[in-house]
């Protein structure tokens, strides 16, 4: 039985499928089960069953006008993983979108002033950051693919901040010793990231008509310090 579970809060098959394998390997471990959120809800038993939850990125925004009832149950359910990981019941490292949900259960604000376009961006460590387990050990900058269009205003409350840049400040926070969030994508290489634009060429992450070249600088790029974030999760909850 594997004792890492990959969240899937992804519409798009194709995407969701090459999200979970990147995952897999990013982690580090041969089986790595899947929870499709959208068709599928969170239960007791998914927490009771695995030592930690990797959460993907996702087209939804917590800051959206209009919602579904499905991603209203899916913010629902990533609330009650983020509980039962500040109560240590289970180890989870959310991502991209679920960051959002994170920072306003704890109180924090969600806006839209700040997003960053699918590319390779540099994050810097805080001084936190710079002693944390799991952040500790990549130095004082990393390089990592972002693609958002909205983020946590501020740390939010009972959250340490663990990176930051000058676009985006908020980049990674923990919460107690099991509860990790990042803006960024931890998990893909160039290539898996590359072809993840396809999927998302009009949905407002990039220039579609520049869609060529950002997929070139987006392989060009030096991303392994995601990959090694995960891994170090992987060692101390997998």
């Amino acid at each position: 039985m594997a004792s890492l579970l990959y969240v899937c809060v992804r519409p798009e098959t194709g995407a969701a499928d090459a999200e979970h394998a990147s995952f897999r390997r990013a982690l580090g471990v041969d089986v790595v089960d899947r929870l499709d959120l959208l068709h599928e809800p969170l239960t007791e038993a998914h927490l009771d069953q695995y030592r930690g939850v990797v959460i993907g990125g996702s087209p939804f925004n917590v800051t959206d006008v209009e919602k579904t009832p499905v991603q209203r149950r899916v913010e629902a359910d990533l609330e009650t993983l983020a509980r039962a990981a500040r109560e240590q019941r289970i180890a989870a490292f959310f991502t991209c979108f679920s960051i959002g949900v994170l920072t306003r259960l704890l109180g924090g604000e969600v806006v839209t002033t700040m997003p960053e376009a699918a590319s390779a961006t540099v994050i810097d460590t805080t001084p936190d950051g710079a002693v944390d387990p799991v952040f500790g050990q990549s130095g004082p900058a990393l390089t990592v693919f972002t693609a958002h269009k909205e983020s946590a205003a501020t740390t939010p409350p009972g959250a340490v901040l663990l990176a930051t840049n000058a676009v985006c400040p908020v980049q990674a926070y923990r919460v107690g010793t099991h509860l990790y969030a990042a803006q960024f994508h931890p998990e893909p290489t160039p290539r898996d990231f590359a072809d993840r634009m396809t999927f998302y060429r009009t949905t407002g992450y990039f220039d579609p008509a520049q869609f060529d070249a950002v997929q070139q600088e987006v392989l060009a790029a030096s991303v392994t310090e995601g990959a090694a974030l995960l891994r170090r999760f992987a060692e101390l909850f997998g």
